[in-house]
């Protein structure tokens, strides 16, 4: 029996379209987690994890795709491929399959140090950036979450001797957004 065709897809934000990353590909099934490659925290590629089976193929749009470092990639290509299923990553044109050779072991190890150095270079090239932006006085950085108006009743209701948890609780917010309208 042929096994399944996976899709894996991670959004980091929900302003990149999904779809792009594994267009024209036929797949049985498709996964999709929106979260930084840095959160532990991904459900869609645990139940992945669980889901597939020997003489399955799963396949990514790219390495950086499905970690945020070698050790990860390491980890999660093995993991795959110690339960007889394969790994395709369409941009790098590479599959595993664990029965592969020291050159692929090496082929991955390379990539994914590559992939690793690019989002190195990317945070590099946005922290000049908005530093550029900060001193043209351009960069507005976040939008606060709170109105002025909410600030002043936030600040009345600590002097007022009210738990701050309930405060954040109360406005949507954590405890360390209180603290720091409170330092501002």
């Amino acid at each position: 029996m042929l096994g399944q065709r996976i899709g894996y897809i991670r959004v980091s934000t929900y302003d990149q379209n999904p779809d792009r990353q594994l267009e024209g590909i036929e797949l049985d099934r498709i996964y999709t987690d929106h979260a930084s490659g840095k959160s532990t925290r991904r459900d869609q590629l645990e139940e992945l994890l669980a889901f597939a089976r020997a003489e399955d193929t799963v396949v990514v749009h790219s390495m950086d795709r499905l970690a945020r470092n070698l050790d990860d990639l390491r980890r999660l290509v093995a993991s795959l491929t110690d339960k007889g299923v394969r790994i395709e990553f369409v941009k790098e044109g590479l599959s595993f399959t664990g029965d592969d050779s020291p050159m692929a072991r090496l082929m991955l190890s390379v990539m994914g140090a590559f992939a690793e150095f690019e989002r190195a270079l990317i945070r590099e090239r946005q922290r000049e950036g908005i530093a550029i932006a900060k001193q043209k006085g351009v960069y507005r950085g976040r939008q606060k979450c709170l109105s002025e108006s909410e600030v002043i009743a936030l600040r009345s209701r600590i002097a007022a001797g009210e738990k701050k948890a309930q405060i954040a609780r109360d406005l949507g917010i954590s405890r360390q957004t209180i603290y720091q309208y409170l330092d501002e």
